[in-house]
């Protein structure tokens, strides 16, 4: 319960940081994408489950207060953190390269997918003018902000990690 109501704090605070921080701290209208990096980090350091949870829920607050459709990204987070989820296995706590890696990935994914549901669809056909002015400055900021929020996800995860380890001995 305890992890649950952590993970629900962090994915609020980031959502707030990234719509009142981060919105002042844009560079020509871009900003990280915080929830990205949360969903993405607790999709391979928690499994498929917690990150299709992750991702339901900063998709279903990117929904409400940004999005013109409820739940297109709420779909977009949860796949992205189920996807995240399967590598698990591959996941260790002491690499980077696999979590910067994967965020970048995901931001990619996200950018691309928003880029088709959301312009070519509508008949906006400039994609090369959307990829260099908005997709990959955001992955490139994303993954800036990443090296900081990552180890913060990171650290906290291994302390409850730890105490989740010292109950369950007690117990057994």
């Amino acid at each position: 319960m305890k992890r649950k109501l952590i993970t629900f704090f962090i994915i609020i605070i980031c959502f707030l940081l990234e719509c009142t921080v981060f919105h002042r701290l844009a560079f020509a209208t871009i900003k990280p994408n915080l929830l990205i990096i949360v969903t993405s980090s607790f999709g391979f350091m928690r499994g498929k489950k917690e990150g299709l949870a992750v991702g339901f829920l900063s998709g279903f607050l990117t929904d409400v207060f940004w999005g013109n459709t409820l739940g297109f990204y709420t779909l977009l987070f949860s796949v992205i953190g189920y996807m995240n989820g399967s590598f698990r296995r591959l996941f260790y706590d002491d690499d980077i390269k696999l979590p910067i890696a994967l965020i970048a990935i995901s931001e990619l994914i996200y950018g691309l997918v928003t880029y088709f549901c959301m312009f070519l669809l509508q008949g906006d056909f400039a994609f090369e003018a959307y990829l260099r002015q908005i997709i990959m400055p955001e992955l490139v900021y994303t993954i800036l902000v990443t090296l900081i929020l990552y180890q913060i996800i990171l650290h906290i995860n291994k302390k409850l990690e730890a105490e989740e380890q010292r109950s369950a001995s007690k117990f057994v």
